[in-house]
């Protein structure tokens, strides 16, 4: 019988490395046999992206704190319906770079809304779909911004209060789902991280069947997109 997909959502404040541990998971998770999509919330639609550009791009839109979680509710129900729905049907699996847990953060914990809210409005937003596990890659808020060496986006820009009101929201959040959540120290070397990202995933969802045949038949792995 196949594998059923699975959604994995990487969960961080800016800093924390997903943008490089996502394409290193994706292809492990390629190398196990597994059929993979991936996408970004707020984006990976039409809809979804030109939000984003409202959202993090565009200076010069204001943008109240009840409409801000709104328009991010709005790309990801058309991400679920476009994008994840449809590709967990067809037993492939979707790893998402951020999904609900982070608008709880941002706009709850950290900007201010009733956390509780975000998360009833978001259920409406998803149909209810959850991820299967959300890694949250913890680091301090130190660390992480001086890590950022690129421009900063809106959010980024909201000063260090914001940025230590995120780690603490996350940390809420981890605690709050623990059989959800897997928090894995993101200040330790690129390499580490990824090792335990993928302990926790053969943990939770074994390692695969395909990859490993194919590894022990020295059988390259099809390259899945």
């Amino acid at each position: 019988m196949d594998e059923p997909g699975r959604f994995i959502v990487l969960e961080g404040i800016d800093g924390a490395g997903k943008s490089s541990q996502l394409p290193a998971l994706v292809e492990w998770l390629q190398n196990t046999g597994r059929r993979v999509v991936t996408c970004r919330d707020p984006g990976s639609t039409a809809t979804g992206d030109a939000i984003r550009r409202i959202l993090l791009d565009d200076t010069g839109i204001a943008v109240a704190p009840t409409a801000e979680m709104l328009l991010y509710m709005a790309a990801r129900a058309q991400l679920v319906a476009e994008v994840v729905r449809p590709a967990l049907a067809a037993g492939t699996w979707v790893v998402s770079d951020r999904f609900l847990p982070a608008n709880v953060v941002y706009q709850g914990h950290a900007g201010g809304l009733d956390a509780e809210v975000v998360r009833r409005v978001g259920a409406v937003a998803t149909g209810g779909l959850e991820p299967d596990l959300v890694v949250l890659l913890a680091i301090d808020a130190a660390t992480a911004r001086a890590r950022l060496t690129r421009p900063l986006d809106k959010l980024e820009s909201r000063g260090e209060d914001y940025r230590a009101r995120l780690v603490a929201g996350y940390a809420a959040e981890a605690r709050r789902d623990p059989d959800r959540f897997a928090v894995v120290d993101a200040r330790r070397p690129p390499d580490a991280v990824a090792s335990a990202i993928r302990a926790v995933i053969t943990e939770r969802f074994g390692s695969g069947t395909a990859g490993a045949e194919r590894a022990r038949s020295g059988s390259p792995v099809p390259e899945r997109r």
